[in-house]
């Protein structure tokens, strides 16, 4: 029995892989629409005044964020843990009805909050706070649904036949365990229905902070949002898909181990660089930038490791497009992790805040690393999941090369839109006014504006491209036996 290839059970994770792949196109397609608003201010007014409210930029851009970070990325999380976690662990989810039941509900649980999620944010319904926007009931349910996937991870540790932990889910226990702990302080929340009386204030709250406090919290957790859901469960798919696909071993396990102790001792003190110049301690500050220029050392061990797991390989770029998506996400996570600790020095902070610079550094690391990232280990799981060939290899370059145009033009465009917005903010004559006004900046914004909404296009239609080749591949891709399938890979899994 023990000498027979274990049956792994892919129902969940075949459900988070469509739900990554729905959300992840409706999440970008609403960026896209912002994008062009922003270029053409007057597109919002088309739809006519009775539908401008619920799309105007204000509604949209939390269901855009929201939509990308806990919708598709979330589901791309989940995704590959329920697919990677039983391989490496050596068991199958269809040993435990438990666990198989348990992981049911909480996707369920999850489709159910996404509705509410929507429907909440297009009505106005939120909490103020960047990557937290959620009303207090549906920050309940999410706290439930976090819960429910911690039951699986420590479940299918505790059932497993192999004993040593690979280094994937080290990260994911740490996504899991930091993500915990970061929503539910900075969601801690007084409901106000009792005391106004009133049924319009049922789903409002007050936050437990106030002030300087609550911003400290909020950014402890919107930095770390970044960190363990953008960035973390990243690296633990990376770790696993590439030397999977390449047929490699990671170039470094001792470099992995190291990378991950830095990373996550970290990046909870970093958050702090993004109340810079605010009314935060000065020493508080300083430890965000001091701490985010630390960064660049774990990060850049992980993407070394990563990118020297290819060593003496470097063909397969060539030949293998999943290759190609895995190494330029890397190369995007090195190019990101550099410029956001550049952007935490309060020189260049000073310059930088609250420009066009700052959403093309999330795009990069957004766009560049985690979507490329989820978007190539699922297309590896797909042949696993449905033992069906990817359906066509010529989309999927066609993809690739769509894709990287489209976050290229994105980057670059906001790059010189933020540089230019930070000197003319900042620019001065020789009496000490400012030698432009607020509109002469959003006036030379513009033709960098058009250029981001055509590079969020080209984007987009490389989802669906996406998309398509998943669907076919799961329907009518040629079957494969899972002899055909097999290559070295982590933990000989």
């Amino acid at each position: 029995m023990e000498n027979r290839p274990l049956e792994y059970d892919y129902t969940v994770a075949k459900l988070w892989m469509i739900s990554a792949i729905v959300l992840g196109i409706v999440g970008m397609l609403i960026g896209v629409i912002l994008a062009w608003q922003l270029a053409f201010p007057g597109v919002n007014l088309l739809l006519g005044e009775g539908l401008a409210e619920y799309t105007s930029f204000g509604r949209l851009r939390p269901l855009h964020t929201d939509a990308v970070i806990y919708g598709f990325t979330v589901s791309g999380i989940m995704a590959t843990w329920y697919y990677v976690g039983q391989r490496v662990l050596k068991v199958s989810m269809a040993e435990s009805k438990f666990l198989m039941v348990t992981a049911k509900i909480q996707f369920w649980l999850y489709a159910i909050g996404v509705v509410l999620i929507v429907v909440s944010l297009l009505f106005g319904l939120s909490q103020g706070k960047e990557y937290a926007e959620f009303i207090w009931p549906i920050d309940i349910a999410i706290v439930i649904i976090w819960v429910l996937w911690g039951v699986q991870i420590f479940g299918l540790i505790g059932i497993r036949r192999e004993k040593t932990i690979y280094i994937s889910i080290w990260y994911y226990i740490a996504s899991f365990l930091a993500v915990s702990a970061l929503y539910i302080f900075n969601n801690m929340a007084i409901p106000t229905y009792f005391a106004s009386g009133g049924i319009g204030s049922i789903f409002h709250s007050v936050s437990m902070y106030a002030g300087t406090n609550d911003a400290l919290v909020q950014w402890w957790f919107g930095h770390n949002a970044v960190g363990f859901v953008l960035t973390v469960p990243i690296i633990a798919m990376i770790y696993y898909f590439l030397p999977k696909e390449s047929g490699q071993a990671i170039y470094s396990y001792k470099l992995s181990l190291l990378a991950f102790w830095g990373l996550v001792f970290t990046y909870v003190w970093a958050g702090g660089h993004h109340l810079i110049f605010a009314t935060t301690p000065d020493w508080m500050q300083t430890m965000g930038s001091v701490f985010s220029v630390i960064l660049i050392l774990p990060s850049w061990g992980s993407a070394i490791n990563m990118l020297l797991t290819m060593k003496g390989e470097w063909n397969q770029v060539a030949t293998n497009p999943l290759i190609k998506f895995m190494v330029l996400a890397s190369t995007f996570y090195m190019f990101s992790t550099l410029e956001g600790p550049i952007q935490a020095i309060k020189s260049v902070n000073a310059l930088a805040h609250f420009t066009e610079w700052i959403v093309g550094h999330v795009h990069d690391g957004a766009l560049g690393w985690v979507v490329f990232m989820i978007i190539a280990a699922m297309l590896h799981m797909a042949p696993r999941v449905y033992g069906r060939e990817i359906y066509s290899k010529s989309l999927l370059n066609t993809q690739f090369w769509l894709q990287t145009l489209g976050v290229t033009l994105y980057f670059t465009s906001m790059w010189i839109a933020g540089i230019t917005q930070g000197m003319m903010w900042r620019a001065h004559d020789e009496f000490g006014n400012l030698a432009y006004s607020f509109i002469d900046s959003v006036i030379a914004l513009e033709p960098f504006y058009i250029i981001r909404a055509v590079g969020g296009t080209i984007y987009l239609i490389g989802m669906f491209i996406w998309a398509y080749n998943m669907y076919k591949t799961a329907t009518a891709g040629r079957r494969v036996e899972a002899n055909e399938l097999q290559n070295t890979s982590p933990m000989a899994s």
